[in-house]
């Protein structure tokens, strides 16, 4: 069977940054057990798949070990493959997934998902992670993830993470966000898997589900602008809607090709 393979850069104006994701079409639903197998083979932190039905279009993501809740990148690239390459003809776009129906909007480039938000409430932190982190945070919340609150972007910049104790640790499907304001936006992070293939996500737009209620709260403003400090880094534009958040960015297509599946 030959199924096609796009590569996409998301949350990004250039290729190499942002958070790379693979976009496969389907047209109809291969086993779970080989959409795992394709994910694993194409060693990036997420791929998609998706089955255009007409009226909505039903999407999946998997990373190399399991299927996601939700992911961001993945869906950016995956609406940015349809527009920009399979030449979809409408500006708004809807995803059937596991999070329910997820709404995305072109307009100009950038394309703006209509996600749930997921505020998170303080927690205390596991002791695994704890003592994993070279800098300790000053505060502590968790929704799906768990989000580290610290005083500077540079302390963002620096943390390290000790793996041998952070993967002692599963939160599947979660991770954890570390955070702080930044200098030249409004917010910053970064966000590390235990147990994962990948350690640390390039930009993750589902964390941002927390971080966007978290910081219009903290700062008092609906319209935020934000920075995943990874190696590849990426810019989010991202407004506060109460029960929902909007994620934006803009991506670039890296490569398209086949792949071949017994």
């Amino acid at each position: 069977m030959k199924l096609e393979l796009y590569q996409i850069d998301a949350f990004t104006e250039s290729i190499f940054h942002g958070n790379p994701a693979c976009v496969v079409p389907l047209k109809n639903w291969l086993p779970d057990e080989i959409l795992l197998k394709i994910a694993r083979e194409n060693a990036v932190a997420e791929t998609a798949f998706f089955i255009d039905n007409g009226n909505t279009i039903h999407l999946r993501w998997f990373t190399p070990e399991i299927e996601m809740d939700l992911c961001g990148h993945a869906t950016l690239a995956t609406a940015h493959c349809l527009v920009s390459i399979l030449n979809y003809q409408s500006d708004r776009i809807i995803f059937e997934t596991k999070s329910g129906d997820l709404t995305v909007d072109i307009k100009d480039g950038v394309y703006y998902m209509d996600f749930p938000s997921r505020m998170p409430t303080p927690s205390t932190l596991p002791d695994n992670i704890s003592r994993s982190l070279t800098i300790q945070p000053k505060e502590v919340f968790k929704a799906r993830d768990y989000v580290l609150v610290y005083d500077s972007e540079e302390d963002i910049k620096n943390i390290k993470i000790e793996r041998s104790l952070f993967d002692l640790i599963n939160l599947d499907p979660g991770g954890v966000i570390v955070t702080s304001t930044g200098t030249d936006s409004d917010f910053v992070s970064r966000y590390f898997t235990p147990q994962s293939s990948i350690l640390e996500d390039p930009v993750t737009g589902s964390a941002h589900c927390s971080l966007i209620p978290f910081w219009s709260a903290r700062l008092g403003k609906d319209q935020l602008f934000a920075r995943q400090i990874s190696e590849r880094g990426g810019q989010l534009y991202c407004e506060n809607k109460n029960e929902r958040v909007i994620v934006a960015g803009k991506a670039k297509t890296y490569s398209m090709g086949y792949f071949w599946i017994e």
